[in-house]
């Protein structure tokens, strides 16, 4: 999510979601924070998504009833489309003002922003990159594209960008997500080639685990089902509604009967049968593990069966797939990934592309957008090489403010407030990071509980301290450590005169600082020490 502001008019581009991380357990998602924005919200005159996918879009329902409903949302078709299904899953929020936008319009945000809107080439249809035009100059904001390739290797996508440098572009906003990998695109028409060798040899059912966004590659495997006489079953919500959304804009296209149910697939021989599921990133709710794992009742893995894996592994998932891999390969299925063979290509642009499209857009400043920092700094490294010194390009993280004039960019002293808000089940930034701190000192140390039930007048131990473990140490096999730990306890108590005159708040927090540094002599771990006092 990027905020524009001139004077008292803002300009928001985009507004996702970002999925949790390693130290984040237990969070569905993290959404911005727009703590800054609250204050004025009034100021705000339009909100541009550049397309549907959910770290571009998924923060909207939960963001714009803070904001305001009313405030113009302006995007494509399609993404129009998702964005009011995604709303149906939040009943509670105000209508939003969704407004239509195609390639080449130009759209009067305010008095003082205006934007042109350019198709380009992603993984999924109707994406558009944003030339937004302001008193200072035009920013040209270019985020999840690629180029495309035809069957004769011509470049598909270049013209959005050459029309763009003519408008003598300020700063370019480019996405770096693949800046660090070398070369070009692998061609759509390269994977629909090598999905198509796949369906021609494979002897049984054929299961595509995939993005349920990736409606463009969903739309080429369509048409090679249809080619193959296979009926396609669909195994996932996600993936239903994309396709549906898709077809009824035209996007997708079929022959009446292609699709089945999956309660229909045993009606069909094997090698007539295609099923495409979500999942491919091994998460454990979704259809593809619940195929290999057994939960589908309809489906059941066979030794005839093919599976493709037609994406790429988000980092830090790399367990989980695996994981996913072993579990389908055990059951007898012949597994197909793209580092074997190339059954997916990115929707970001490589280094080569970036260089390119940099060198059509011919800005005079440059910041790297989206991905690491290492993959912002790789961008900025790539725009030197075609001519954009170093020191015009400006790495910026979360929170931080550029000041925009006319002959510089410069990044302003003000920060604004960047912290995670976490979605957490009904939750919204509820979840801080002191809970996150509690959640990866359980997942890293466990837990002790210590009960100890005195005697209110005299302060003496009623019976023994109860010890409870969980994820620290098995009580049974360390009998021994127990008996020492309450002992520590009872020491610990029994030290402090007139113990009946004691707050058990103060209590508690004497045995948590004796306890834990004893633990930690004993066992060199420091697990979350809950003290509990009950006075009888």
């Amino acid at each position: 999510m990027s905020v524009f502001e001139y004077g008292d008019e803002i300009i928001i581009i985009d507004m996702g979601l970002q999925f949790p991380e390693e130290d984040t357990p237990g969070i569905d998602y993290i959404i911005p924070n727009i703590t800054s924005l609250l204050p004025k919200r009034r100021n705000i005159k339009g909100i541009i998504i550049t397309h549907g996918h959910y770290d571009h879009i998924g923060a909207i329902p939960y963001l714009m009833d803070q904001l305001g409903a009313s405030i113009p949302i302006y995007t494509t078709a399609l993404t129009r489309e998702i964005i009011k299904k995604r709303q149906e899953d939040f009943p509670h929020t105000g209508k939003l003002n969704i407004i239509t936008v195609k390639d080449r319009d130009e759209i009067r945000l305010s008095e003082h922003f205006s934007a042109t809107v350019y198709e380009v080439e992603h993984t999924i249809p109707d994406a558009i990159a944003v030339a937004l035009h302001t008193p200072v100059g035009t920013m040209a904001y270019c985020t999840d594209l690629k180029f495309d390739y035809d069957s004769h290797g011509e470049i598909v996508g270049r013209d959005a960008f050459a029309d763009m440098g003519k408008q003598n572009i300020h700063t370019l906003f480019l996405d770096s997500t693949n800046a660090e990998k070398q070369g070009r695109s692998v061609s759509e028409r390269l994977v629909e080639k090598n999905l198509e060798d796949l369906f021609a040899k494979a002897q049984g059912r054929i299961i595509v685990g995939m993005f349920s966004s990736l409606l463009s590659r969903v739309s080429e495997i369509l048409k090679i089902a249809e080619r193959y006489d296979r009926k396609v079953a669909l195994s996932g919500f996600s993936l239903k509604t994309n396709i549906q959304i898709a077809q009824n804009l035209g996007y997708i296209k079929t022959k009446k009967g292609l699709f089945i149910s999956l309660e229909e697939v045993h009606r069909y021989n094997d090698n007539k049968v295609l099923i495409l599921s979500t999942g491919a990133q091994g998460e454990s709710n979704a259809s593809l593990m619940k195929i290999a794992n057994g939960e589908n009742r309809n489906i059941v893995i066979k030794k005839t069966d093919t599976v493709i894996f037609s994406s790429s592994v988000i980092p830090g998932n790399e367990r989980s797939v695996q994981s996913l891999k072993d579990t389908l390969t055990r059951q007898g299925a012949k597994v197909y990934q793209s580092n074997l063979v190339d059954l997916h290509s990115s929707g970001h642009a490589p280094a080569e592309e970036l260089k390119e499209i940099i060198s059509l857009v011919k800005p005079r400043f440059f910041i790297p957008i989206h991905g690491y920092y290492f993959m912002r700094s790789a961008n900025a490294y790539l725009a030197a090489e075609v001519g954009i010194p170093l020191e015009k390009s400006l790495l910026v993280d979360n929170g931080q403010m550029v000041i925009m004039q006319p002959d510089k960019n410069t990044v302003s002293q003000k920060t604004v407030n960047a912290t995670y808000v976490m979605v957490d089940g009904l939750g919204v930034g509820d979840v801080e990071e002191v809970v996150m701190r509690d959640r990866n000192l359980l997942s890293q140390e466990g837990m002790l509980v210590v009960i100890a039930t005195l005697d209110r007048r005299t302060g003496q131990f009623l019976k023994n301290p109860d010890i409870i473990s969980r994820g620290f140490i098995h009580l049974k096999d360390n009998k021994e450590f127990v008996e020492e730990v309450r002992k520590r306890i009872k020491n610990t108590v029994g030290r402090i005169p007139g113990i009946h005159s004691i707050e058990s708040d103060y209590l508690k927090t004497l045995i948590r600082d004796q306890l834990g540094q004893f633990i930690y002599n004993k066992t060199k771990r420091r697990p979350m020490i809950l003290p509990v006092v009950i006075e009888v």
